[in-house]
């Protein structure tokens, strides 16, 4: 997801077995089968859809496909930006109507939605045929157990972004470790007291992708049965880092995506940001002011070898098993998120691509914008999407996971105490709420 807003984390809690019983008259208008002439032939017939998306591109994404295709009418509505629609997507499967015929999901939610049965398996329209034409991680997140559920949209490969001003005005090198990261946080900090080498005041999306990055793989699922272990070397390897950045203060506890983290941002007080290849487009719409002061290195690693990086973010857009008309709904779907044509204008408003095709492409890998003074950042980016953890999998109830986040790591980042501490709240949590709906699942 790029100009990304940040996550609603409110108590989003889906019942999935509930779902699964619901899943016959959840899926409401289709029923499994169709092909590739289905779509031909649907897009030739028309009709009106209904695509529920957040993403600032999907306005002007529309109008193309519309003039291409002049006989379908694609209603677009934004019902809320994760969780938010995530709530009222929940709201009309268990209610067997309402849904969209298309909708926007990200990455980590998709398996949630994939076991309650409510996504139609796009393999017999030919969509398996489309693998080559997106990056290994973005694919993966969308094809699970031989079935194809969406297809990508973004991607986020992580990387440093960071203030070059602060930098330069503080000698501070740009880091290629996190033990470099930390000595730089503890420079920054003691130069200026108000100024902080980040905000981070708790995210479980960023926690996972770091613990991803570490080679950590808390989440293992085999059917019905999942294991939870927060307390694997990857996640023990970041927590321990982590630590020493939350216990000592060194940390903005400036909440993500508000008015003081964008005005935080600008005037230097928080001098980097770890995070997706969809930021750059959020900062120079949303930070005007550091125009020029703002580059991008590779994410540190922990023993400066290899570059390895994790992605953060990102979403695919999916068809919903109540489309009445799933043919032109895969047809809507197949020109968004593969066509030249849509790509081109999804990137044009900021979104960084899954696509290999853009991925590769010298124009994209050539741009100097201004706002990163003249560097080619796309290529430190690319580079990123190289190297990604590609291992690393969600619970099937992750969207609940991440609404409870705040309620037991978040508490570590509240007070300053050990992430050790939090995460085994976390595990506690998620082991209950798992088993109560009708998963087996063990800890170790």
């Amino acid at each position: 997801m790029h100009k990304r807003i940040r996550r609603g984390l409110s108590a989003l809690a889906i019942g999935v077995t509930a779902a699964i019983a619901l899943a016959a008259c959840a899926s409401g208008g289709s029923s499994a089968g169709g092909s590739s002439d289905d779509i031909a032939k649907a897009l030739k017939d028309g009709g009106t859809l209904t695509y529920w998306s957040w993403t600032p591109s999907a306005k002007a994404q529309v109008a193309a496909f519309e003039k291409q295709y002049p006989k379908v009418k694609v209603n677009l509505v934004n019902a809320g930006t994760g969780a938010d629609q995530y709530t009222k997507l929940q709201n009309t499967i268990k209610a067997g109507s309402g849904a969209p015929d298309v909708a926007q999901v990200e990455y980590y939610a998709l398996p949630q939605f994939a076991l309650s049965d409510s996504l139609v398996d796009l393999s017999s329209y030919g969509f398996g045929d489309l693998e080559s034409k997106f990056s290994k991680g973005t694919w993966s997140n969308v094809a699970m157990d031989g079935k194809v559920y969406g297809l990508p949209q973004d991607s986020g490969p992580m990387a440093l972004f960071y203030n070059e001003k602060v930098f330069s005005k503080y000698d501070i090198a740009v880091p290629k470790t996190w033990d470099e990261y930390i000595a730089a946080a503890k420079k920054l900090h003691a130069a200026d007291p108000e100024a902080y080498i980040a905000a981070d005041s708790g995210d479980a999306g960023f926690t996972t992708s770091m613990i991803a990055q570490a080679g950590g793989t808390p989440f293992t699922t085999d059917g019905d049965k999942i294991t939870i272990n927060l307390e694997d070397a990857g996640t023990k390897k970041w927590a321990s880092t982590w630590d020493q950045l939350v216990e000592q203060g060194l940390l903005s506890k400036t909440t993500g995506w508000t008015d003081d983290w964008y005005k935080q941002l600008g005037n230097g007080q928080i001098a980097t940001m770890v995070t997706g290849a969809w930021m750059p487009g959020n900062l120079i719409a949303s930070v005007p002011e550091s125009a020029g002061d703002w580059r991008v290195a590779p994410m540190p690693t922990y023993d400066g070898g290899q570059a390895q990086t994790a992605s953060n973010g990102g979403s695919s857009q999916v068809v919903m098993k109540q489309s009445k008309n799933p043919a032109l709904a895969a047809g809507f779907l197949k020109w968004l998120n593969s066509s030249e044509e849509s790509t081109k204008v999804f990137m044009e408003s900021g979104g960084f691509p899954s696509t290999t095709a853009d991925l590769d492409s010298s124009s994209f890998l050539q741009e100097k914008p201004s706002y990163f003074g003249g560097q080619q950042i796309n290529e430190v980016l690319v580079d990123a999407s190289k190297t990604s953890a590609n291992d690393f999998t969600y619970l099937p109830y992750q969207v609940y996971a991440n609404s409870v986040y705040a309620d037991t790591v978040g508490q570590s980042y509240e007070k300053g105490t050990s992430l050790e501490s939090g995460l085994q709240a976390w595990q506690k949590a998620l082991v209950k709420y798992g088993n109560d709906q009708g998963f087996t699942v063990t800890s170790k």
